[in-house]
Formats: C-alpha cells, sequence, structure tokens
C-alpha cells in the first residue's frame, strides 16, 4: 500500500491510499475524522483530491456530526498535561515536544489551522501514551492485589474501539485513551479485564465476580459506553 497526505482548505487533512485489489474511489471518515481516500493503483492521486472536493459538502456534515476537538492554548490533557502553545514567525515548521507536564507547540501559523491542530493532537496522543504508562501499570497491579487477581502481562497502546481486552493467556492489553476518563471508569475498566483473566465471556458467572469486587460495575457501564476512544474536549478538561 502506498500512501500521500495533502491538506486541503476547509476538508483538512486527506489521506490518499493506493492499494491492489481497489477497483473504485472509496472515502471515508474515521472515528478521530480523519479522512481517507482509497483509489486504484492506476489512478493519479489528483483523481482522489478531486473526488474529496466533489464530495466537500457530504464530509463537511460528517466531519461535524463527529465533533472534532479544536485545541485551545491551556488545554488539559489527561490527568497532569497542559498544552503550551507558542507562536514563532521565524520557525521553518510546527514542532512539539513532550515535558513532564506540558505539551510545547511551536508554529509560525496559528493554533487553529488545520495542520498545527494535527500536530498537536499527534503530540497530545504521546502524552497520553506517557502518562497511561507510568500511572496505569501500577493501579493495574494493585486492584490485582487487592482482589487476588493474577495476570501475566500488559500492554498500553492506541485502539480505536476497545478500551481493554485479556487474552485467554492472561495478557491485558489498555487503551491509553483512559487517561482522559475519570477515575472510577478507569478502575472499572482495569477491573473488568481482571474479572476477564478468570471469566473470558459476559456469562452471568462474569458479571457475578465483577459485581462482587466493583458493586457499582452495572451502573457504570453505560457511563463508561458514552464514552469513544479519542482526544476530546472532555478529556481535555477531565480530572
Amino acid at each position: 500500500m502506498v500512501q500521500k497526505t495533502v491538506w486541503l482548505p476547509e476538508i483538512g487533512e486527506l489521506t490518499l491510499s493506493k492499494r491492489r485489489g481497489n477497483r473504485n474511489i472509496r472515502i471515508s471518515i474515521s472515528a478521530a475524522g480523519r479522512v481517507r481516500v482509497g483509489i486504484p493503483t492506476w489512478l493519479p492521486y489528483s483523481a482522489g483530491i478531486s473526488f474529496a472536493l466533489s464530495r466537500k459538502k457530504w464530509l463537511l456534515e460528517h466531519k461535524a456530526k463527529h465533533q472534532i476537538l479544536q485545541f485551545q492554548n491551556g488545554d488539559r490533557i489527561g490527568k497532569s498535561f497542559r498544552l503550551r502553545y507558542q507562536y514563532d514567525s521565524a520557525a521553518a515548521k510546527t514542532s512539539t515536544r513532550v515535558l513532564d507536564t506540558e505539551v510545547i507547540v511551536k508554529s509560525n501559523k496559528h493554533l487553529s489551522h488545520d495542520a498545527v491542530q494535527e500536530k498537536t493532537r499527534l503530540a497530545a496522543e504521546r502524552a497520553l501514551k506517557k502518562e497511561a504508562e507510568k500511572l496505569l501499570p501500577p493501579r493495574l497491579q494493585e486492584l490485582a492485589r487487592r482482589h487476588n487477581f493474577r495476570y501475566s502481562s500488559l500492554r498500553i497502546k492506541k485502539m480505536s474501539s476497545r478500551w481493554g481486552s485479556c487474552s485467554s493467556r492472561q495478557n491485558i492489553t489498555l487503551n491509553f485513551f483512559l487517561m482522559q476518563l475519570p477515575w472510577q471508569l478507569i478502575d472499572y475498566v482495569l477491573l473488568h479485564e481482571l474479572v476477564h483473566t478468570k471469566h473470558l465471556n459476559h456469562s452471568a458467572s462474569f458479571w457475578h465476580e465483577f459485581e462482587s469486587v466493583y458493586p457499582e460495575a452495572k451502573s457504570l457501564r453505560k457511563e463508561v459506553n458514552s464514552y469513544r476512544p479519542v482526544i476530546n474536549s472532555v478529556g481535555l478538561n477531565m480530572t
């Protein structure tokens, strides 16, 4: 697969993807609002750009439904980071740094510019991953010790649709977007995966065990499901 990324006014960043087997041009928007156009290998990239422009009205309507976050200077990211934007007219390009408590973005463009927003989003994801790797392992270990669960390993990564998973070998994976949730919901997800070390399905036995260690489990289930694993304005201001 060969890809090319371009920036279009109003639409923003557009990823053009050539893949063997593509017979038609297809357009899609990810959960995070990113636009992708798949085109046959024999078509020029300009054909994909023209197709996206011809669907601009549809794209803008659907991007609005995704409620794409607009980062603001000073936004909170996760539990301990703050966004600090620095305008620099002499900067050759937009640069980002993730420090101990700050995500610093420096650019010769305004923070509202789509390309700067995209760079900021990627830096914010790095910050969330850094924070998750620091805070989630001891939290999981403590909950496992307190409730007599055992797991083989822990992996933290970006997941597009799930907060966590547990394999039949008791290997737990957690989504670093968890750092945007309140701690009671983070604990819900961690205990949910720990219970899966004993019950791999969502049977009555699973829920009985889950509620025995976390009585609020069923009442919090709907609240957890109301969040999406993407960077959002709620997550930026959550404690």
